[in-house]
């Protein structure tokens, strides 16, 4: 059998999973799952489980998983809380898996772990103990732990991201946490304030592959590059048609080429500036960019594109995948150069991850 990729594409109601082979030329689009839910994010681990979390204020939380390819899902919430007198969770809003360990980010910000597949979750409190955590405020989506990043080699590190508040990293499994924003700026704050240690408005947080220490950022107030694990950080906005956007996904193999989606601006609608959609892309760590817009619609394209609602797959040439607030999924076979639209008519696209099976 060649070689397959799955799109695993969260949406406002419910989860829809598209499949191609090698050449993603066709594709084949099954849903929605999950009894239609609110789902914020979908993943699947190497064995093909799928984990989706989501939720509202009205469904409360709740990560569903799959282990049959998602033609049928379990649901489980035990132990998403704070507890008795705190504040309710309304839902998942990030999942992120190491071996048997999964994490869930949630909203209001937290950040919870599970070592049964998802069944149970404790609250990792060391991360709500962090003394900002009084000033932490939501961004206009909600305050949210939207990224989980995961070192690929020492499970004790995790950084995470949150709006509004900014970037977080722990050494010790989630006991204690250290901010890591310097560099990063903060537009809507008082001339003079720009650039506190927390309050940031982070977007969206990558890491890049190979190179554990290398993040990239989308954040409300740029486009950021780290070379030290976080603990500073340097715009690499120059080039963009703007400094607003959301989503961010790294090339499975190069960590100098990333690829982004900017929006107009906070102010002034979040859709493609101009109406004409396209996908900048670096390959050099953020030093140029390029629009790539083959195939992507050049007018009346008023749509934005969510946080966690871009991605690429680990074929050769690699592939590139974004979904839209009004429900298009677009694909490109060929490393963002060239692109055509695999669905059209979903519902609100929230996440977009791949899968491909091992050989």
């Amino acid at each position: 059998m060649g070689e397959q990729v799955s799109v695993l594409i969260g949406t406002r109601k419910g989860v829809f999973i598209a499949r191609s082979d090698a050449g993603r030329s066709a594709w084949q689009i099954d849903g929605p799952h999950c009894e239609a839910w609110p789902i914020n994010h979908v993943i699947a681990d190497d064995t093909g489980t799928l984990f989706a979390g989501g939720g509202n204020e009205w469904f409360g939380p709740a990560v569903w998983r799959s282990t049959d390819g998602g033609r049928s899902w379990n649901h489980f919430s035990a132990g998403l809380t704070y507890g008795e007198g705190g504040t309710p969770i309304k839902a998942v809003w990030s999942l992120a898996r190491r071996g048997k360990t999964l994490y869930a980010g949630v909203e209001p910000a937290g950040l919870f772990r599970s070592e049964d597949e998802g069944e149970t979750w404790s609250h990792v409190e060391g991360l709500q103990r962090h003394p900002s955590r009084p000033t932490w405020v939501p961004g206009a989506g909600g305050m949210i732990l939207h990224s989980i990043v995961l070192h690929p080699d020492d499970p004790t590190q995790i950084w995470v991201a949150i709006s509004a508040a900014g970037v977080f990293h722990t050494t010790d499994g989630g006991e204690t946490w250290a901010a890591r924003n310097s560099g990063t700026r903060c537009d809507f704050l008082p001339e003079g304030q720009q650039y506190p240690e927390t309050g940031q408005c982070v977007h969206c947080l990558v890491m890049a592959p190979g190179r554990s220490n290398r993040l990239y950022q989308q954040n409300h107030c740029g486009m950021y590059r780290s070379d030290d694990g976080g603990v500073s950080w340097q715009s690499i906005e120059k080039g963009l048609p703007s400094t607003f956007g959301f989503p961010a996904a790294v090339h499975p193999r190069d960590p100098e080429r990333l690829y982004l989606v900017p929006l107009n601006g906070a102010m002034e609608g979040r859709f493609v500036p101009d109406g004409r959609a396209a996908v900048w892309s670096t390959g050099d760590a953020g030093s140029s960019w390029h629009g790539n817009r083959a195939g992507l619609p050049q007018e009346n394209a008023f749509f934005g594109v969510l946080r966690q609602a871009m991605a690429t797959d680990c074929l050769e040439p690699a592939g590139v995948y974004f979904g839209t607030s009004s429900g298009e999924l677009y694909a490109s076979a060929d490393e963002g150069t060239n692109w055509i639209s695999i669905a059209a008519h979903l519902p609100v696209i929230h996440s977009v991850e791949t899968w491909t099976p091992r050989s």
